[in-house]
């Protein structure tokens, strides 16, 4: 039990960790946004006290074409300008490993008004939740988190 919430602390720190600004962000010019390129969601299940491992989705392409993807694994993206994006998501196993049975595509359009301000970060998830679904419908927020928990 110490260790699982040991090795929770570990990740929240590290998911926080995420979410601070690189060094290079405040250079990011105010026409540009951030998007991260696979993001994996997780959820805490305290009643079994463990880490649940959600879905992971990747942006294969923009406009049809591979991203750019920045060393601290981030897409740069021009405000106020329509966009399609496609991902593919995966599922994993309980260890967190993925399992390759569930890979599928899902296309993501950002509209004009979407990034309406530079020099922020966005998240595109898998899914709104991190259990209980399935497919891949990408969510986009501001946080590394889950947009619902799971009840």
């Amino acid at each position: 039990m110490p260790r699982v919430r040991l090795l929770l602390l570990a990740m929240l720190l590290l998911a926080g960790c995420q979410s601070l600004p690189s060094g290079t962000e405040g250079s990011l010019p105010n026409d540009r946004i951030l998007l991260s390129a696979q993001h994996c969601l997780n959820e805490y299940i305290e009643d079994q006290d463990r880490v649940h491992f959600g879905p992971c989705l990747k942006v294969i392409s923009v406009n049809g074409k591979k991203p750019v993807v920045r060393e601290d694994g981030f897409i740069e993206l021009p405000v106020a300008t329509a966009l399609s994006l496609q991902t593919t998501c995966v599922y994993r196993h309980a260890d967190g490993t993925p399992i390759p049975a569930t890979v599928s595509t899902a296309a993501f359009d950002v509209k004009a008004n979407t990034f309406a301000y530079g020099g922020q970060r966005w998240y595109l998830h898998a899914h709104r939740q991190a259990r209980g679904v399935t497919g891949c419908e990408p969510t986009l927020a501001r946080s590394i988190y889950p947009t619902d928990r799971t009840d």
